[in-house]
């Protein structure tokens, strides 16, 4: 096998949450591209529609499965679906997730419980419903949580539920690395971006102010495009990253310097 074989996916099924839009959408096309077959789920069924025509096209075999993460049992059922109609699951990118900012002082508990309910209770779900799928195929797999630098550096746009989340999410990547790794031979890692374009932090970097501030933070000194991510996630979901497990890469043009 050759070095840039190492980072191909071809025979394996990729789930990613949150693939209606932004990241999720960039994301499941590299999968596709790498030579997996995907398993598109988000709440927004027709713009899921819409990436699995995109991914058809590409020749790879695709189904949208409408999914809202923070229910145990729509996760179980993204899984089941997955396995009954293109075969078992090897990748999941867990990439669903919504934001809030406010100040803490400020903030209605039920703003905080919702962004835990499902970028960090959501996340756990669907690794749950993945791992035991991989534990019945006995074959491994392969978890790539989708974090923040929010979750490992402290910045001054006020988002303690996004923070804690994230933060949150990359103690659940160590733990989850320990439990099943070794045992199982399923690794977990956490891919954690900057601020690059997306539904999320569109508002704040199509603002002067909002752009400045991230800018100020970033080493390179310039914001991140999607497809940087996109090496860094082929690593953590493929053979090339095997001895990989349990890290959280930041992708941020150097934002968690600080």
């Amino acid at each position: 096998m050759s070095v840039l074989d190492q980072f191909r996916l071809d025979g394996r099924v990729a789930v990613v949450t949150g693939a209606s839009s932004g990241l999720g959408v960039g994301f499941a096309e590299a999968l596709a591209d790498a030579g997996a077959d995907v398993v598109l789920a988000a709440r927004r069924i027709d713009r899921l529609e819409e990436v699995r025509d995109k991914i058809t096209a590409m020749g790879r075999r695709c189904i949208a499965v409408r999914t809202d993460v923070s229910r145990l049992e729509d996760c179980e059922a993204l899984i089941a679906t997955a396995v009954e109609q293109l075969g078992d699951v090897h990748v999941l990118v867990n990439n669903a997730g919504v934001g809030h900012a406010a100040p803490a002082h400020k903030e209605d508990p039920a703003d905080f419980n919702r962004v835990l309910g499902i970028n960090l209770v959501g996340a756990y779900y669907m690794a749950q419903a993945f791992g035991r799928a991989c534990i019945r195929a006995g074959h491994g797999g392969s978890i790539v949580n989708v974090s923040s630098v929010l979750g490992i550096s402290g910045s001054d746009i006020p988002q303690v539920a996004y923070s804690s989340s994230k933060a949150g999410m990359n103690g659940m990547t160590r733990d989850l690395a320990m439990q099943w790794s070794a045992r199982y031979g399923i690794r977990v890692n956490a891919l954690a971006p900057s601020f690059f374009s997306s539904e999320l932090t569109d508002p704040l970097l199509e603002s002067e102010v909002g752009t400045k501030k991230v800018l100020a933070r970033t080493p390179m000194g310039r914001i991140g495009e999607t497809r940087e991510l996109y090496g860094a996630l082929l690593l953590l979901a493929s053979d090339a990253g095997s001895y990989i497990t349990g890290i959280t890469l930041p992708v941020d043009g150097g934002w968690s310097l600080h």
